[in-house]
């Protein structure tokens, strides 16, 4: 068995968990914060068989998608007074960890 943990942006969760139950998985989920802009996510943990963990992985892939904004800044001190530095932030995007598990109830 393996244990799956996603940290998805909660705008695209609900795609992800549906995807997952149409597939058979199911996913715990707990709210979080994080991330440079402090972006609101879901943390989601899937139990899964270790020859199941392919189908999740590309579930995951599929529904979560990256991003990068690019945000207007100051004067940077190195910067010539000719316009203002930009300071990109990456938005989106999912982190995923994958660990075995030596043992799984439920109780």
């Amino acid at each position: 068995m393996k244990m799956v943990m996603a940290v998805v942006p909660r705008d695209e969760t609900e795609s992800v968990i549906q995807a997952l139950v149409a597939a058979g998985h199911t996913a715990t989920f707990i709210e979080g914060r994080g991330g440079v802009l402090r972006q609101a996510k879901k943390l989601l943990f899937i139990a899964v068989k270790s020859e199941d963990l392919g189908q999740v992985l590309t579930i995951i892939q599929e529904n979560c998608h990256f991003q990068a904004r690019a945000e207007s800044g100051g004067l940077a001190r190195e910067q010539p007074a000719s316009g203002p530095a930009l300071v990109t932030a990456d938005l989106g995007g999912t982190p995923v960890f994958v660990w075995d598990l030596d043992r799984f109830e439920i109780y």
